[in-house]
């Protein structure tokens, strides 16, 4: 298959770089120049283990290419992978202008029918926003689908993830896209859950907000253990060897942090705001996780 990824970040250069490894004619494109440059000589702007040694071997067997022209690659390829950053506002709301400049710029440059893949982490609605934008530019005759792909990456362990996925996520209305986007995994023995657009874009945000809950339930629960004269770490160690909790996020500390968990939270927040209901037990888990931060600086002791 032919593929465009719009984004060389730190989803889009995984996603395309795992995609031409696993045999598909990738091409990355991005508007910095000085990044693709890099890229081009097989030098990653991003640390990730594993992932030059991926990028070069591909570079090399000519599967992967780079380049900040947008219109040729998205009128030779089958597939349009939009994974641009939705970094947060001030209020928390994802900044969606870097996906809606992608959605424009391949309605530009649409020549037949495309299979248009958001990969970027994006709120409920964002495959609706992006046909709008298409349909708004081509007109209603325009010839595409729209399908939500959700990535599941851990830093240090991107390539791992991507060539071993706990599950694939793949929303359309269109069963037949969703399956053209199956085929683009056929290699890998992973779980593949097919379902509509909303269901797919509310997984990413549902299953890093989960997380982070378990990670400010065992943060309440340690300062509980001080009051009481109990051991968090026998606690945790306790309720881990229940299968159906299990002992991952169960780590008290200095509450979560880095680049996902708190975007998807109060993404998943605002989410719930837009819609009208109070995610009560989710503004909890943001407030538990902001005066853990407190509570470990009053431990400190100059």
């Amino acid at each position: 298959m032919k593929i465009c990824v719009i984004g060389t970040g730190y989803v889009g250069l995984v996603t395309g770089s795992c995609f031409a490894d696993l045999g598909h004619t990738v091409v990355c494109v991005d508007t910095d120049r000085r990044k693709v440059a890099m890229m081009k000589k097989g030098i990653s702007p991003i640390f990730e283990p594993g992932l030059e040694e991926v990028l070069r071997r591909n570079l090399a067997a000519k599967r992967l290419t780079f380049t900040s022209d947008i219109a040729k690659p998205v009128r030779q390829s089958n597939f349009i992978y939009i994974a641009v950053g939705t970094p947060p506002k001030a209020d928390g709301q994802p900044d969606m202008s870097q996906v809606e400049a992608a959605a424009r710029s391949i309605a530009k440059n649409l020549n037949g029918y495309k299979i248009v893949v958001n990969k970027s982490t994006v709120p409920v609605g964002s495959g609706d926003m992006v046909a709008d934008i298409i349909r708004k530019i081509r007109g209603k005759k325009a010839k595409f689908s729209v399908v939500s792909n959700p990535e599941f990456l851990r830093e240090g362990s991107a390539i791992h993830d991507s060539m071993n996925p706990d599950r694939i996520v793949i929303g359309s209305r269109e069963p037949a896209a969703s399956e053209m986007v199956r085929q683009l995994y056929r290699s890998l023995n992973a779980t593949v859950l097919i379902t509509d657009v909303r269901s797919a874009e509310l997984i990413k945000y549902s299953s890093n907000a989960f997380l982070a809950t378990k990670i400010s339930f065992i943060n309440e629960v340690s300062r509980l253990c001080e009051k009481v004269g109990a051991d968090v770490s026998e606690v945790s160690r306790g309720m881990g060897l229940d299968r159906r909790i299990g002992p991952a996020f169960l780590q008290a500390g200095a509450g979560f942090g880095g680049s996902c968990f708190p975007k998807d939270t109060w993404g998943l927040l605002h989410t719930g705001n837009n819609a009208n209901m109070e995610m009560k037990l989710l503004k909890s888990v943001i407030q538990v996780n902001e005066d853990q931060k407190k509570f470990m600086v009053s431990k400190v002791k100059y």
